[in-house]
């Protein structure tokens, strides 16, 4: 596959009210800033990973895919621990910010932002 190639299948998915959130984030982006949406997980977290989710720039291991206008960025090994979630925007009196509902996550701590698979 090309480097530049975008796939078309992304596997993960977004609500409506996360799209509006990116959207607005990708507008208030400094001109030097990556348009790169980057989706993932990294160590850490009482669960074992956290969630990533962050404007960035490309890497070779990277798959490129286009969500409504959003060039979205994710680490090829990373696939497997969100295949099939779903980002939303919470914006509410005891919540504000992105939720993941990860049908891959054996547990999930407190705060939503960490998990084991």
């Amino acid at each position: 596959m090309a480097t530049s190639e975008v796939l078309k299948d992304i596997p993960i998915g977004f609500t409506k009210p996360a799209m509006i959130e990116l959207h607005k984030l990708r507008e208030n982006l400094d001109a030097n800033e990556s348009p790169y949406l980057r989706i993932g997980v990294k160590g850490g977290g009482c669960s074992g990973l956290n969630y990533l989710l962050a404007f960035d720039k490309k890497e070779e291991q990277d798959n490129v895919y286009e969500m409504e206008g959003i060039e979205v960025i994710i680490n090829k090994a990373h696939v497997m621990y969100i295949l099939g979630m779903e980002i939303d925007w919470e914006q509410g009196l005891n919540n504000r910010g992105f939720s993941f509902n990860n049908p891959n996550a054996s547990e999930t701590c407190g705060c939503g932002q960490s998990f084991s698979a």
